[in-house]
């Protein structure tokens, strides 16, 4: 069952279940699924790993709209966007974090033969294919800068 698949089904059951917040989620994951596989230069599919990016970018996007909803003391919003990156996760694979997270990328960066910031390109390359939809990008990249400047 390809991606695009199974979040009509999700989309289906969340009609049913007249699950407001998950059904507007899984819309739009599949409007930009659909986008996707019809933007220019694409053969009319949208690989799971693809959809994968669309997701986390997606949830990139909430998680910032949630943060300023909060700094504008609009906590309702803020759950909102909230309630649906729980929606969004479902689809995404297993997070990974702390500690185990910074064992990788050390393990990583040792591999790539990188030893200074100058290198931080070439531990980055391989970190982001290693770890691609198992991590954030952003805290990725901080782990390479402490591992290379200490």
């Amino acid at each position: 069952m390809t991606l695009l698949e199974q979040i009509t089904q999700e989309i289906k059951t969340a009609m049913k279940a007249k699950n407001k917040v998950a059904l507007e989620a899984l819309r739009g994951i599949k409007k930009e699924l659909i986008e996707a596989s019809t933007a220019e230069g694409s053969n009319g599919e949208v690989s799971d790993e693809a959809g994968i990016k669309i997701m986390q970018k997606m949830v990139k996007q909430r998680k910032d709209a949630a943060t300023i909803f909060i700094e504008q003391g609009r906590e309702d919003l803020a759950e909102k966007e909230n309630a649906e990156i729980e929606v969004i996760a479902q689809f995404l694979p297993e997070q990974i974090t702390g500690d185990e997270l910074e064992k990788l990328v050390a393990e990583i960066v040792t591999k790539s033969g990188a030893s200074s910031m100058k290198e931080m390109g070439k531990a980055m390359g391989m970190a982001s294919k290693e770890l691609g939809g198992k991590a954030d990008g952003k805290e990725i990249a901080n782990l390479v800068k402490k591992i290379l400047n200490s």
